[in-house]
């Protein structure tokens, strides 16, 4: 029970983070692009590639969030695990751009481990009930 708690509370604070980030590269790129971790940043037209971004955590958090929602611990697992890619290529970008590496490591690395952690965790909580083959209801004789 203790470990489905603190899968639960890991997995709405990804939600609730990954929905604040987004909103604020849309609502406010250019306050909130420096702390991406990249040394320049697009100017003119090219301002609309961080509402994109915005856009992506947006919706990855709201996959999420369905799923947490929805009681899908076995798939938001999943989901949690597939979605740490973002993370992880938002770190490769960084540094193949010469970003920051202690951003590129100490925010977006941190974040994909932290998700990859949380769906085995989450996986692992429902493995057994995954396992467990329905045992069929007896009928009446």
């Amino acid at each position: 029970m203790l470990l489905k708690k603190i899968n639960t509370v890991l997995a709405a604070a990804f939600v609730l983070f990954i929905l604040w980030f987004g909103t604020e590269f849309i609502l406010s790129p250019e306050t909130t692009a420096p702390t991406f971790g990249l040394p320049t940043w697009p100017s003119g037209d090219g301002g609309g590639f961080l509402i994109i971004k915005g856009i992506r955590d947006v919706v990855l958090g709201l996959v999420l969030g369905v799923l947490l929602v929805t009681g899908r611990r076995r798939a938001l697992g999943w989901v949690l695990m597939v979605e740490a890619l973002a993370a992880y290529g938002d770190m490769t970008t960084v540094l193949a751009h010469h970003g920051s590496v202690a951003t590129a490591l100490g925010v977006h690395c941190l974040t994909g481990t932290l998700m990859v952690v949380n769906g085995l965790l989450l996986v692992r909580e429902t493995r057994n009930s995954a396992a467990a083959p329905a045992t069929p209801a007896p009928q009446p004789a």
